[in-house]
């Protein structure tokens, strides 16, 4: 009978620990624009983003899995599709924000610009915040740039 590795911790001679990794893709539809920014993104426009969600063990869980992917699914994609999918996410000192609301338009207030960069920390925080095992959130604003958050 072979040995059951899925509980088993390797390590290497380097001291770089293997891990097991789960990535779960998750598209959305998003407007924002950039405040203290001199290009074209100081505009209101939109992205077909994709969310790449990065999940880590060290060991399998009692299905031998890192998760189940029904689990995102359910829980962060869930999220993503009710406070970020189809609405507007702006810094919250965009002269933009209480027009937009005063007028009904769906807005995620951000303390930041809508960076992608902030997006994957936000996403990241989230994912982290429900107990998931996340070890990096890439969000693609389009499908040459992307940009990543990770601890």
């Amino acid at each position: 009978m072979l040995p059951d590795h899925s509980r088993v911790r390797f390590r290497r001679l380097d001291g770089d620990e293997r891990m097991y990794t789960a990535k779960k893709e998750i598209t959305f539809c998003y407007g924002h624009r950039l405040l203290r920014y001199s290009g074209k993104c100081k505009n209101l426009h939109g992205h077909n983003a994709k969310a790449e969600i990065e999940l880590q063990r060290e060991t399998l869980d009692h299905r031998d899995m890192v998760i189940d992917f029904d689990d995102i699914k359910n829980e962060v994609k869930s999220w993503i599709d009710t406070q970020l999918d189809h609405r507007m996410l702006l810094c919250k000192d965009d002269p933009f924000v209480p027009l937009l609301q005063e007028k009904g338009e769906l807005c995620y207030i951000l303390d930041t610009n809508p960076t992608a960069e902030a997006i994957a920390r936000l996403i990241y925080d989230y994912a982290a915040s429900k107990g998931f095992p996340v070890s990096e959130v890439r969000v693609w604003e389009t499908e040459t740039s992307m940009a990543s958050y990770r601890r």
